[in-house]
């Protein structure tokens, strides 16, 4: 089988040698469809076997296959020409197995000096989708966001936002539009930019285009960012390196870190001088605030999410075996904020520590509720020990975090969370007490006739 692999490859191999660069493309991605195409007559999911591969390499992404041979340059206009052929065969070919084989194909790391040009010719491709509208693209993209380990997935995120959210003013309405066209995009999309923008550092908030272009899709239909979960074969173990199922970790750490990433920010600024006059000073604040209203709208969206897992949870048998949002991410997240909170200094961010614990506490509570976050009560008030004080995070580690074992639950149930906080045991019930004695009926009072044209006295006390 793999002497008869070998004579074939080879053979496209040589037909193609004598071609121009961009015939030869053409003509690989033509051969290729043709022998996956017999491949998945004969097993739903072939494997991707080395031979392909290196053709693609070489006619593709211009890496010659011998040693010493210096690789080929195609120049912009030719690239550009690659680009619309890729996208006319992704476009042109209706079976769906077929079009994501040959992405993978083409896309998929292999760990060689061609993962440079594949990551690039990748962006410029799914960027050019995005231009064109070319769903087909869009949604073997998503697949390929997916699959392959998360530091090349926001690889790929930085450049869609480089191209429409930095380099031409407005073009972010151009990206926004592919929310009804490719939902799944989407979906992959905002995973993977939450996982690049972590707050960590002042360049890595991210852009307020994008913030509110991802606030507006979800807002429109909280459901976008469970559509790769809802329509994934799951396992109860998820590997490791690879974009969560769902955004819902990284909108989380959007909406808790945000007060204390822009307070940071702010006072960053003040130290520079970047803020030094008026005019500059009243533009920042206006953004912020803008900012600010985003992150809040952005907060209950995804409480509101966290309140529908329980029942999509239980539908796939996986309520109380996977958390969707990870403890590990969790503890991550509450260490980021200790820190932020000691470098901004108590005294001056009281505020915006307050509000960032009280958005910790709320997602927390309704993520235990609904099955999505998995902890227990002691190693969730360990975790928090070290947090500053927090009135409503004290009564989610108090009350119950996670119920006994029980059958499964109908949609929409919310555990009771009223229970006493540790130390306090519940008390006993009261005796009933005796009834009071019958008071004697008591004279009806006068009723207050309300004069209009009166004047109330008023005299202020000295």
């Amino acid at each position: 089988m793999a002497a008869e692999l070998g004579s074939i490859m080879s053979d496209i191999r040589h037909s193609l040698l004598r071609r121009d660069a961009l015939s030869a493309a053409k003509e690989v991605l033509y051969h290729l469809d043709i022998y996956f195409s017999s491949q998945l007559q004969n097993a739903p999911l072939p494997i991707v076997d080395k031979g392909p591969i290196e053709l693609l390499e070489e006619f593709i992404f211009q890496v010659p296959k011998e040693r010493n041979s210096q690789p080929k340059r195609l120049n912009s206009l030719q690239e550009l020409q690659l680009l619309e052929i890729m996208c006319s065969y992704f476009q042109e070919q209706t079976k769906d197995s077929v079009r994501q084989i040959i992405f993978s194909a083409l896309f998929s790391p292999q760990g060689n000096k061609a993962d440079d040009g594949r990551m690039a010719l990748l962006g410029k491709l799914v960027s050019m989708a995005v231009a064109v509208c070319r769903v087909p693209v869009l949604e073997c993209a998503a697949s390929w966001l997916q699959r392959t380990p998360a530091i090349y997935s926001v690889t790929l995120a930085r450049t869609l936002v480089d191209d429409y959210c930095c380099l031409v003013p407005g073009s972010i309405q151009i990206l926004k539009q592919i929310f009804s066209a490719s939902p799944r995009f989407c979906c992959q999309f905002i995973t993977s930019v939450t996982t690049l923008y972590d707050l960590s550092s002042d360049d890595l908030i991210p852009p307020s285009d994008l913030l509110e272009m991802v606030v507006s899709w979800i807002f429109e239909d909280p459901r976008l960012i469970l559509i790769t979960f809802l329509n994934t074969p799951i396992a109860a173990n998820l590997p490791i390196g690879f974009l969560e199922l769902t955004p819902l970790t990284g909108l989380i750490r959007w909406c808790v870190k945000a007060p204390l990433a822009y307070k940071r920010k702010k006072k960053a600024s003040l130290s520079n001088g970047h803020l030094a006059n008026k005019i500059a000073k009243d533009s920042a604040a206006g953004a912020d605030k803008d900012c600010h209203l985003l992150y809040s709208k952005l907060h209950l969206s995804v409480l509101q999410v966290l309140m529908m897992l329980q029942g999509h949870l239980t539908e796939k048998n996986l309520y109380g075996r996977l958390g969707l949002v990870p403890f590990d991410h969790v503890v991550t997240l509450v260490e980021e904020i200790n820190r932020l909170s000691d470098e901004l200094n108590p005294l001056n961010a009281s505020k915006e520590i307050e509000l960032a614990l009280d958005r910790l506490a709320q997602a927390l509570q309704v993520a235990m509720a609904s099955g999505a976050f998995l902890c227990t009560r002691d190693d969730l008030r360990t975790v928090c020990a070290r947090l500053p004080h927090n009135n409503l995070l004290q009564l989610v580690i108090s009350g119950p975090v996670q119920q006994p074992t029980h059958a499964a639950l109908p949609p929409g149930f919310y555990p009771h969370i009223h229970t006493p906080p540790l130390g306090y045991p519940a008390h006993a019930a009261h005796p009933a007490l005796p009834a009071h004695p019958a008071h004697p009926a008591l004279p009806a009072h006068p009723v207050q006739t309300f004069i209009p044209g009166m004047t109330f006295p008023y005299r202020p006390i000295r």
